[in-house]
């Protein structure tokens, strides 16, 4: 009996999607349409790829609404959310598809008389991309596109909560023109994600996901020299220093640690907060929360929707338990939630004090809609707290002052610093994490570099 792949909605528990799961005589199919296609695609001048590209990209934003319902039925966003990730799935393809002539060229030292030396990038071969589903097409754009420009093949295997996601990439090539074999998708097990990886014919792999599963990834591929990417997701901390504006930080930070309901890689997850700044910030922030609407993710007015699975939610439950028993206070009253249902999907959002680094919830990936708060009496100790994670995806600080926010910034290991900002990944820059966060780098020229491999030309022109 054939595997099934069933997505079943958190919105109301209805299996949404149904697929076949490919078998390995599919994956053995795809590589060798990968390779075959790869070998012309790597000859066509990076400007025709531009052109295929972008193409594909307006094709793909042109079902703008129906992406952004598929998005919530499949992952549970929120409708006026995410036609949000259309828009951004947009400026990261525009963006590294416009880079891609400069980021591409050949490198050439300084020259010597008689020689012609110049270092070529040339493409891997074909890339492997494992994606997840809190930001279906935000993470897996920032491989897909890439990969393609630099003259690669790309599989695409997607999460089992968005196989949706997989299918409209291939709906928007197939309407630009891509070769056939360019990109494929494939709806894989575990097992057989693991398969495809260790073929000897995967040249790169790209993977977001959880800290076991890029262990995982390192796991498959360890029979051959390959690099990997691994965004391993984080616990992103903002530190409100006493200039703080104070309206911006309790707004910004707020959206930063709820949006997606909270099931972002990036999210704010805890906050420091000066001690003079701190009962102010702290009872702003509780009253902002308690406006969220929470309930049915199609429905406009929406703006907290339930969570991935009811499992997931029951782990974000059993951190604030954990916390409240050993001495936090919550700010929030889930019972104010009337669509709050203990055990399902939908969960009120949660802000608490009197929180310390004993707990769960300040140290262990929640990925829900909860943060705790602590007072810190300097820069030196928010400092400490902030480093005090296994993760450093992202960290954030909230002053006036920019010469301060850049020295703080040195000190706290991340792998990018905001001032002022939050929950947002510019395009121009580099996508990295350290620690638990991962290795490697996606977007900007630098993301490229991961993408080919340097091969060096010495020509004696003169003899």
């Amino acid at each position: 009996m054939p595997d099934i792949l069933k997505t079943i909605s958190p919105a109301d528990g209805s299996v949404y999607v149904e697929r076949l799961l490919a078998s390995t005589d599919d994956i053995h199919d795809a590589l060798g349409n990968a390779i075959e296609a790869q070998l012309g695609w790597r000859r066509v001048p990076v400007e025709q790829r531009q052109a295929i590209l972008n193409k594909a990209v307006d094709a793909f934003i042109a079902r703008r609404d129906d992406i952004a319902s598929e998005i919530s039925w499949q992952m549970g966003r929120p409708i006026s959310q995410s036609a949000g990730e259309v828009g951004g799935f947009e400026e990261r393809a525009r963006h590294m598809i416009a880079i891609a002539p400069e980021a591409l060229a050949d490198i050439r030292p300084t020259p010597i008389d008689g020689f012609n030396r110049f270092v070529k990038r040339e493409s891997l071969g074909v890339v492997a991309i494992l994606a997840p589903w809190n930001f279906p097409y935000l993470t897996s754009v920032n491989g897909v596109i890439p990969a393609l420009m630099a003259g690669n093949a790309v599989i695409l295997k997607h999460s089992h909560q968005t196989p949706l996601c997989a299918e409209r990439f291939e709906e928007a090539f197939q309407a630009a023109g891509l070769p056939e074999g360019l990109f494929q998708y494939l709806h894989l097990s575990h097992a057989n994600a693991e398969v495809l990886m260790a073929d000897d014919r995967v040249d790169y792999v790209n993977f977001t996901g959880s800290v076991p599963g890029g262990h995982a990834v390192q796991r498959a591929v360890q029979g051959k020299f390959i690099a990997t990417g691994l965004e391993l997701g984080g616990k992103d901390p903002a530190y409100v220093r006493a200039d703080a504006k104070l309206d911006h930080a309790v707004e910004n930070i707020i959206d930063g640690a709820f949006f997606n309901t909270g099931q972002s890689c990036c999210g704010i997850e805890r906050v420091y907060v000066h001690e003079s700044k701190f009962k102010a910030f702290t009872d702003a922030a509780a009253d902002l929360v308690r406006e969220y609407k929470l309930g049915n993710p199609l429905d406009p007015k929406t703006n907290l929707g339930p969570m991935v699975r009811a499992s997931a939610a029951d782990f974000v439950r059993g951190q604030i338990d954990e916390a409240v028993t050993a001495g936090a206070r919550a700010l929030i009253d889930p019972s104010t939630f009337a669509a709050d249902e203990p055990g399902s999907t939908y969960m009120a959002p949660q802000v608490l004090i009197g929180v310390n680094h004993t707990m769960r919830v300040m140290t262990e990936e929640s990925f829900g809609p909860v943060i705790g708060i602590m007072s810190v009496a300097s820069d030196e100790e928010a400092v400490r707290l902030m480093n005090d994670s296994d993760f450093g995806l992202t960290a954030s600080i909230w002053t006036q002052d920019e010469e301060m926010a850049l020295k703080v910034g040195e000190e706290v290991r991340t792998g990018t610093v905001f001032m002022n900002r939050c929950d947002y990944l510019d395009p121009a820059l580099a996508w990295t994490g350290v620690k638990n966060s991962g290795r490697g780098c996606t977007l900007s020229s630098i993301g490229y570099e991961a993408l080919t491999r340097p091969k060096s030309f010495y020509l004696r022109t003169t003899i």
